[in-house]
């Protein structure tokens, strides 16, 4: 058996020194595991009520009526997409800052979604209008998702299994591919016609109404797979979470832990990135803001929060414009605005990336 093995169960659960009662190392006092309790219920209510609220609110039907529940039927697709949305963005961001020991990198800014905006780009420069409509389907989604994580799996498993792995060349070099991808994009969008060019911006812009329900049967289950391995693989996030060294110490191939996580998140990407277009900045200000409210460092404790603030700040930002200012194409503007800035005082903060 590994140190790993051992230490790692262990390190989750002991016993108080005062009262002798066995309590949890993530929430050692009373107060704590008060406060965990306290924020969850408060964001699983909020979460059910902007998800009701996006259902029945200005629904003409009465409530209960035939007529009442085929409405809600019919918006009930933006409140699955949300879902699915935060899910891969708060699992994904929150386990991908733990392997990297950097809570301001993300994937998005990593490049996973410029890559998306290169495949895309490079479909409408190459066959037209006709291309787009061409990669839409099922079939045409699932193979869209497959060459983002291959491309992503093999560019950081040459970089963290050559001569020269690094992880912070690794990172680099992540950045200067999306920056490097970005720049081809924007170059072939100008030599597009003026509707292409329409056409391949609406692709672009992340926003809920572009999901398309068919694509559900093949984006949820790999959300639940890729989460739920996420998910059984927490307390050996944990210790990835010590850094390299300390990982190795307590007997986890920091190596391979890190390939795996990749490939998880690289999934979790890909389909959310696939389903709704790029929100570059949502999985850094989720994270960010679940990282406060958990105060904790155990991630099937941090998890769920991520998740549940995800939601909620995309369904409450929708509800907000859609209802109040009638404006809810501007949902991700609005969002990407918020955790821009939030990002940029992390960044001031802390004075480093």
């Amino acid at each position: 058996m590994r140190v790993a093995d051992i230490l790692i169960p262990a390190a989750t659960t002991g016993r108080t020194a005062s009262t002798g009662e066995r309590s949890s190392a993530a929430l050692p006092t009373s107060r704590a595991r008060l406060r965990y309790t306290i924020v969850v219920s408060i964001l699983s209510v909020l979460a059910v009520g902007f998800a009701f609220g996006l259902l029945a609110w200005d629904n003409p039907m009465p409530v209960g009526s035939d007529g009442f529940w085929l409405i809600a039927k019919m918006r009930a697709t933006n409140v699955v997409v949300m879902l699915i949305v935060a899910f891969c963005q708060a699992m994904a961001t929150v386990a991908f800052q733990t392997v990297t020991n950097n809570r301001i990198l993300t994937p998005s800014i990593m490049g996973f979604e410029s890559l998306y905006i290169s495949v895309q780009t490079t479909t409408m420069y190459l066959f037209g209008i006709a291309g787009i409509i061409a990669i839409q389907g099922i079939f045409q989604f699932s193979v869209q998702i497959v060459i983002m994580v291959g491309l992503a799996m093999a560019l950081y498993g040459w970089l963290l299994s050559g001569r020269f792995g690094n992880l912070q060349i690794t990172l680099l070099v992540g950045i200067v591919i999306g920056g490097g991808l970005g720049a081809v994009s924007t170059f072939m969008q100008r030599l597009l016609t003026p509707s292409e060019f329409d056409v391949l911006t609406a692709k672009l812009f992340g926003n809920v109404s572009n999901a398309n329900p068919d694509y559900f049967p093949v984006a949820i289950p790999l959300c639940l797979l890729a989460g739920a391995a996420l998910w059984m693989r927490s307390r050996r996030l944990n210790v990835m979470a010590l850094g390299p060294d300390a990982a190795r110490s307590l007997g986890v191939d920091h190596r391979r832990e890190l390939l795996i996580t990749l490939f998880f998140v690289a999934v979790l990407m890909a389909t959310s990135t696939s389903l709704v277009g790029p929100m570059t900045f949502l999985g850094f200000l989720v994270a960010t803001l679940a990282y406060q409210f958990a105060d904790t460092h155990d991630h099937r404790r941090v998890f769920p929060v991520a998740i549940l603030t995800g939601f909620v700040v995309l369904a409450g930002a929708y509800f907000v414009m859609k209802n109040i200012f009638y404006a809810q194409g501007a949902v991700s503007i609005i969002i990407e605005l918020v955790g821009g800035l939030v990002f940029l005082i992390v960044i001031l903060r802390k004075g480093r990336l």
